[in-house]
């Protein structure tokens, strides 16, 4: 299959077309042809969520959409998370609070979060608990990860509220 297809996306506020074959996944154009390799690869079968983005707002597993799913979207990597040298407040809570070992899940974590904090900023802890479990870590036993994320939560939602003054 040699047929190419162009296809345009906004990534990290930025609009980027690439010509890619339709069986191309999301992931690997991401990687590959934009260069933003914190989108990790781990199982490339939706287990593991290192793979994790926000698609419109949604967390989406990338290696199992194709590229050409994505025309016309807003996507968003673990790249588009920090403003300059300002950590997100998720990203700074997995620093504080050791959400993370060896950093190879931890992309999927980071976004998975943010879309799910994004869309409802007091989820409680269960509910939290449970969609974390979505996403697979081998090293920290997820203790740290929903502590950073529980705090990552709390300074989000005094961020939304300074924002709305």
């Amino acid at each position: 299959m040699t047929d190419k297809t162009e296809i345009t996306f906004t990534v990290n506020g930025e609009r980027r077309t690439v010509t890619v074959e339709p069986r191309r996944t999301l992931a690997d154009a991401l990687r590959e042809d934009c260069g933003l390799t914190g989108t990790h690869l781990g199982c490339e079968h939706g287990v593991c969520g290192a793979c994790t983005i926000l698609l419109d707002g949604n967390p989406v597993r990338s290696c199992l959409m194709f590229a050409v799913q994505a025309e016309g979207a807003q996507l968003r990597t673990v790249e588009g998370l920090a403003q300059g040298d300002q950590l997100h407040p998720i990203q700074q809570a997995f620093w504080d609070h050791h959400g993370l070992q060896c950093g190879f899940c931890t992309p999927g974590f980071l976004m998975l979060a943010v879309g799910v904090l994004e869309q409802n900023p007091d989820i409680g802890e269960t509910e939290l608990r449970e969609v974390l479990s979505s996403n697979l870590c081998r090293c920290t036993g997820y203790q740290n990860i929903l502590k950073s994320v529980v705090a990552a939560a709390a300074e989000m939602r005094k961020w939304a509220k300074s924002a709305n003054r």
